[in-house]
């Protein structure tokens, strides 16, 4: 049987559960040139168990390397961890807390950057900042929405489809608001629809399945988070009520089928009384048949010769 130490089954155990980001990182991207600083912010470190007063730092490049622990209390900072650039990291007192600093970045900074905490007995993390460094523009993405072809429609569901492109850094998250008829931008309720998104070189879709209202008809804009800013669709998509279910029939064209009903009932009597008169018929003549040929076999008898000695 396989064994793992007490202290892997505990690390997979943690990654396990920590699957959903729990820790807040606002910043989706961060740009910046050589030689500028740049700090990484981690909220909701409020819900970080007391008795382990620490938040980790990771930096994720094809695999996560623990950079160094913050204590929340004091800022002290553990960097024992072994990482290459240890010492171009530090911490930043800011008002959500102590932040990842680097005060001098450099091309070999370019990662994500994730922050977790021990809660009860497993660790919980951000959803990650990745961190480009380079002399490149940040550009604003375009955003624009469609609605999607698909078959949804015929399960009273509409797909809607939110397009960003032309944007530095690549990387946005999309969000929707939807308003009823002519009433105000409201956020979508949690459980309202389900997003698919796929990413390619230069732009990035975001496909919404969306519940169609049984009474209501609604207008529904999409909105892309970047770090040039939150860009929203100009245009605005209408997503109608379910069709409601086709009227009762009308006590006219009730009587009629239930005529054409009679009327069936009736045509399937007569072909069936057709069909058992036939029988009959043909058994008699059966019968009749094997009659005669009884009657013929009888009246002709066996053959007889007499010899008459002398």
């Amino acid at each position: 049987m396989l064994s793992l130490p007490a202290a892997a089954l505990c690390c997979l155990c943690s990654a396990l559960v920590a699957m959903a980001a729990e820790l807040i990182q606002d910043d989706l991207t961060l740009t910046r040139r050589v030689g500028e600083a740049v700090s990484f912010s981690c909220g909701g470190t409020d819900q970080c168990d007391d008795s382990y007063d620490y938040v980790f730092w990771y930096q994720k490049k094809e695999t996560f390397t623990v950079i160094l622990d913050i204590a929340r209390s004091s800022g002290a900072i553990d960097s024992g961890y072994n990482h290459p650039q240890k010492d171009d990291f530090s911490a930043v007192n800011k008002q959500n807390g102590w932040e990842l600093e680097i005060k001098k970045v450099k091309l070999s900074h370019s990662a994500s950057y994730y922050c977790s905490c021990w809660k009860s007995y497993y660790l919980i993390f951000g959803s990650g900042t990745k961190l480009y460094v380079t002399d490149e523009q940040v550009v604003k993405p375009v955003v624009s929405v469609y609605p999607a072809a698909s078959r949804a429609h015929l399960e009273g569901k509409s797909s809607l489809l939110c397009l960003a492109s032309a944007m530095f850094p690549p990387l946005v998250q999309f969000s929707w608001k939807r308003r009823k008829e002519n009433g105000p931008l409201e956020d979508l309720p949690p459980a309202e629809g389900e997003q698919l998104e796929l990413r390619e070189s230069g732009r990035t879709a975001a496909i919404r399945v969306i519940d169609r209202d049984a009474l209501h008809t609604y207008k529904y804009r999409c909105y892309v988070q970047h770090e040039g800013g939150t860009v929203e669709a100009q245009t605005e998509q209408e997503v109608p009520a379910r069709a409601s279910c086709p009227p009762e029939r009308e006590p006219a064209d009730l009587k009629a089928l239930q005529q054409a009903d009679l009327a069936f009932q009736s045509q399937c009597r007569v072909k069936l009384l057709c069909l058992l008169y036939t029988g009959l018929i043909v058994k008699s003549l059966v019968y009749c048949c094997g009659l005669s040929l009884l009657m013929i076999l009888r009246n002709k008898g066996p053959s007889t010769s007499c010899t008459h000695a002398d």
